[in-house]
């Protein structure tokens, strides 16, 4: 398919793009505490400039150290000897015949306590000692942890003082006007030093709740002199932002503002709170006449998260109304994202006038050359963001011990450099198992130059996908297999369906290198109680549709997702589900958002949960449970009871292969289990390293 559209050039001020692709900022977390450009960053961004993309917008890059650093290892200019770093990104991706602006950042109320002025600390630890950050990451996960959850940080800011953010709790006060005064000159300063830097423009960063949404907000912006109360007066702060920035870069310097038209609010059930559309598009008018190039639509806060950083149940494009509602009411360019997906959908939301330009954040992590593959008509080369979320809590999690964000689909993000050796000589290696790790071994070892058979003792590839695919509007999570499957058929992989492999049978293939990839089975203990086999099942039988209930009582043991995924699915087919869960809270270790995005579902379809409840016997009839903390039993009427208690390593035969002198690997679940991004990861860096 040509798209047209998609590969046309178009202005931002006088700054032209050669397409209509823009990746979007996200913070991975490659960065360096005095926030300069590191060499990670620079390749990075060039491999996604390299891979096609027109325009590139940095990740958050803070403006101020003392209450506007996010995160340790972000980028920053708010020096002058951020420049340099600047520079050397702009002529990294000018290179490539891409564009990049610089986002400008300051989280207000989304910071996280720690972070408040401990920059400026560590900056000057770092020049004094150069193992500081080794220190600052070995302490950090556990007296980080200890001061966050007691509360013992510093206030984070905001227009007014307000209930924490949901996601960074803590504690908020209100910015004085002095404080305000030197926030924007922070703004007009950084943009002063991208400019000099090379880079072709800005984008402020008044979206996702961070400090000039906060301004915007009703919500948190209770202010009652002139830069709170009145709309013109909430929009004052980045008005004289944008208003100092033209006057110290030129009229000509670019400045896109990335907006939140609509908080989102009502969507979490408080329609009174915060700002809605017809808002946002006000806002868009003003922005544009006071002289911005550009608009990024987004939309919602963390309070709001799911609604602007969407988990896998939310369809693509879903809010394209939103953007639409601003270009129909604007003379500027209106870039999007819009949980865009396929080279397609942005052809389409282009012709149908949503928008002017096509904003992709998450799937440049997952595919660096999404723009090429798309015009060379490789669009089934294109690796699909499936929108798991492990790259924001990867980012998070890792941020506490000096590591970087990691994606699913693509296990060499932060190590773009690393070579591909191509030394295989066609030695064959014989992969046990055909799930997203013994797929994701194939396809690395076929570029190399190996030889990979695949041998599946079922009659499809997938593993466990096949039984994650099952849950309501879970269906993305089979592009993971698609794509896989795909990339390891174009490096030349072989197939074997339908086959139990043994060491007899392998031993005929005589392969160089033998990898055991088969995955993981559910765990199922006794229990005490006396009841038939045909009452008790794991939830892989539910899934798998060997297990059929209708209009049962059933109870779910263990609310992972797993756990809560299979009750909505067993609530759909009118069953009566009670979810039973031994520790204190719901789904305990899972990243909030999935969280927040099943439970409301299964609140509508009256699935009843029990935490700190543990499952002590099962009848026929009945389960009994004893409270953790009071040990008082109780009795809950089951037909059926369901067992999602996690899953164990499944392997055989390692030590044979190994006596047969086969070099011998154990990869993804089979190793250690874990998610698709575990399974992935250990599949890259055993092919990646295979001699």
């Amino acid at each position: 398919m040509k798209y047209n559209k998609l590969f046309e050039p178009m202005n931002i001020g006088k700054c032209e793009i050669k397409n209509r692709i823009v990746m979007a900022p996200m913070l991975v977390g490659l960065g360096t505490i005095d926030g300069t450009v590191t060499e990670k960053q620079l390749d990075y961004y060039e491999e996604r400039a390299k891979g096609g993309t027109g325009l590139i917008i940095t990740e958050i890059t803070r403006v101020n150290d003392v209450t506007g650093a996010a995160a340790f290892a972000q980028m920053a200019a708010s020096h002058d000897y951020h420049i340099e770093g600047m520079r050397k990104l702009a002529d990294r991706i000018h290179k490539h015949d891409a564009k990049v602006f610089v986002q400008l950042h300051h989280p207000g109320r989304q910071n996280i306590g720690l972070l408040v002025g401990t920059v400026p600390a560590c900056i000057a630890l770092e020049k004094a000692y150069k193992g500081f950050p080794d220190l600052l990451y070995k302490i950090t996960p556990t007296v980080g942890k200890i001061m966050i959850d007691n509360n013992i940080v510093p206030p984070s800011v905001c227009p007014s003082k307000v209930e924490p953010s949901y996601f960074a709790g803590g504690f908020v006060r209100g910015l004085t006007k002095k404080e305000i005064k030197k926030l924007i000159q922070n703004f007009i300063d950084a943009a002063v030093r991208v400019k000099k830097s090379g880079c072709d423009g800005v984008q402020l960063h008044a979206s996702h709740g961070y400090l000039l949404q906060q301004f915007l907000s009703p919500y948190t912006n209770r202010r009652t002199d002139e830069y709170g109360g009145s709309l013109e007066n909430r929009m004052r702060f980045i008005l004289e932002i944008i208003a100092g920035i033209k006057e110290k870069c030129g009229k000509d310097f670019p400045v896109i503002v990335r907006l939140t038209v609509d908080e989102c609010y009502e969507k979490i059930g408080y329609p009174d709170r915060g700002y809605k559309l017809k808002d946002g598009v006000k806002m868009a008018k003003i922005l544009e006449k006071a002289g911005i190039d550009a608009i990024d639509v987004s939309s919602a806060s963390y309070d709001t998260f799911n609604y602007w950083l969407e988990p896998i149940s939310f369809e693509p494009g879903w809010r394209k109304y939103m953007a639409k509602a601003i270009k129909e009411n604007v003379n500027i360019p209106v870039i999007a994202a819009n949980l865009i997906r396929s080279p397609k959908q942005a052809e389409e939301q282009l012709e149908e006038g949503v928008q002017d330009f096509i904003s992709l954040g998450r799937p440049h992590i997952a595919e660096p050359h999404w723009a090429n593959k798309a015009k060379e008509g490789r669009e089934k080369e294109i690796k699909r963001c499936i929108c798991c979320l492990n790259c924001i809590e990867s980012m998070q999690n890792n941020a506490y011990i000096g590591c970087h964000g990691e994606c699913a689909v693509n296990p060499s993000v932060g190590r773009e450099k690393r070579e591909l050796k191509e030394n295989g000589d066609g030695r064959k290696v014989v992969i046990i198992g055909g799930g997203v790790a013994g797929l994701t071994c194939a396809e690395i070892l076929g570029k190399r130059g190996f030889k990979p058979i695949i041998i599946e003792k079922e009659k499809k590839l997938g593993g466990q996908i096949n039984l994650a695919n099952k849950p309501p509007k879970k269906e993305k999570i089979n592009w993971v297999t698609e794509d896989l499957t795909y990339a390891a058929k174009k490096a030349g992989a072989e197939f074997i369906y339908g086959v139990e492999a043994n060491p007899t049978y392998v031993r005929s293939l005589d392969p160089y290198a033998v990898v055991i990839a088969t995955g993981a089975a559910p765990i199922s203990p006794k229990f005490s109680g006396d009841y038939d086999s045909d009452k008790v099942c794991t939830v892989d039988k539910i899934l798998a549709g060997k297990v059929k209930p209708k209009n049962k009582n059933i109870c779910v043991i263990g609310s992972g997702m797993t756990g809560l995924e299979t009750a909505e699915m067993l609530a759909e087919k009118y069953n009566r589900v009670t979810v039973v869960e031994m520790a204190s809270s719901v789904a305990p270790g899972t990243w909030m958002q999935h969280i927040d995005d099943i439970m409301p579902k299964l609140e509508d379809k009256g699935v009843r949960i029990m935490t700190s409840e543990k499952l002590t016997a099962i009848y026929n009839d009945h389960i009994e449970t004893e409270n953790t903390s009071t040990g008082t039993v109780t009795e809950i009427p089951c037909d059926l009871t369901v067992l999602s208690l996690g899953v164990r390593s499944v392997r055989k035969d390692v030590d044979v292969y190994k006596n047969y002198g086969y070099k011998t690997y154990v990869i993804g679940d089979a190793l250690k289990t874990g998610r698709i991004a575990t399974a992935t990861a250990s599949a890259y860096n055993l092919a990646m390293n295979l001699d």
